[in-house]
């Protein structure tokens, strides 16, 4: 499980990287289209938000899986070792249950409603269910990596951000 874990990890860097590198070449490509060229690119504004997106929801599952993510343990902390990890399971669980059911339910639902009424962007003139398609797929990251660090002997906790 380790190795999928890693390699998981690898794939999700790597398409994040991606992600960011193309909506900052077409912020870039909008700043210079506007003001150098003087006509202002239809497809930039609409690609950026999308980025942005799949950027913040994949992101999001991602620091979820480093146990990174936003959390306010002082309270945790300072429970006896045996007492904290079995709040962080119960933590897990809620995590892997709310991806099951809002992410990959209710985001699935929305890919496969979208699809069939044939909802396209506007500029792209791609269909909404593939952009909507990062919800159910960073809910399926976080149910692994929830169950990852479940099966894990000691649990992880959640690492402070550096600031």
């Amino acid at each position: 499980m380790k190795k999928l874990y890693d390699f998981l990890n690898y794939l999700v860097e790597r398409l994040l990287i991606i992600i960011f590198g193309l909506m900052t070449l077409d912020v870039v490509w909008q700043v210079f289209s506007r003001y150098i060229v003087g006509r202002s690119s239809s497809f930039t504004e609409e690609f950026a938000r999308f980025a942005m997106i799949w950027l913040a929801i994949l992101g999001a599952a991602y620091l979820n899986g480093q146990r990174q993510h936003l959390a306010i343990d002082f309270l945790v902390r300072k429970l006896p070792e045996e007492k904290r990890r079995k709040r962080q399971r119960s933590i897990e669980v809620f995590m892997a249950v709310f991806a099951l059911v809002v992410m990959i339910g209710g985001g699935g639902n929305l890919v496969i409603m979208t699809l069939q009424l044939g909802q396209y962007s506007a500029a792209l003139n791609v269909p909404l269910g593939l952009v909507y398609a990062i919800v159910p797929f960073s809910g399926l990251l976080i149910v692994f990596y929830s169950i990852y660090h479940m099966t894990q002997r000691k649990p992880e906790e959640t690492q402070p951000l550096e600031m």
